[in-house]
């Protein structure tokens, strides 16, 4: 994927639940099609954690099942680091199951800021990030 889509809305979305779960990480899915994000999915932490995520399965299960249901794909999966790093982490790369996008957010000088990865094979590289 070279690059993925979302509006300003979906972003706001992703914002307010990492933002409302710092200090700890949040996640969550990115629904959509053509590299074009359609939901924003909220998914609990069950690590409770703030240097790991551990998506809650029945929470992701039920995602899963909605974007089936509804004619998309999993196009992504967002978490935080409220802590840092703004990139991606040695554990992010060790978990990184799923061929999609991977959008971190980490707050820098008090603002989150939100970048994309492509995670494969223990490597990675960033995707753009298309806010509209």
């Amino acid at each position: 994927m070279q690059s993925l889509t979302l509006t300003k809305e979906q972003l706001q979305k992703m914002i307010a639940h990492v933002d409302a779960c710092a200090p700890l990480e949040a996640c969550g899915l990115l629904a959509g099609l053509n590299s074009k994000v359609e939901a924003v999915l909220e998914v609990s932490n069950q690590a409770q954690s703030a240097v790991r995520f551990v998506m809650n399965p029945i929470e992701q299960l039920n995602a899963f099942e909605w974007i089936e249901s509804n004619g998309l794909e999993l196009i992504g999966i967002f978490h935080s680091h409220p802590a840092g790093p703004e990139t991606v982490s040695p554990t992010d790369i060790a978990d990184a199951a799923y061929a999609v996008v991977y959008i971190i957010l980490a707050r820098v000088d008090d603002t989150w800021r939100a970048r994309g990865f492509w995670i494969e094979n223990g490597a990675f590289r960033e995707v753009p990030l298309q806010v509209i």
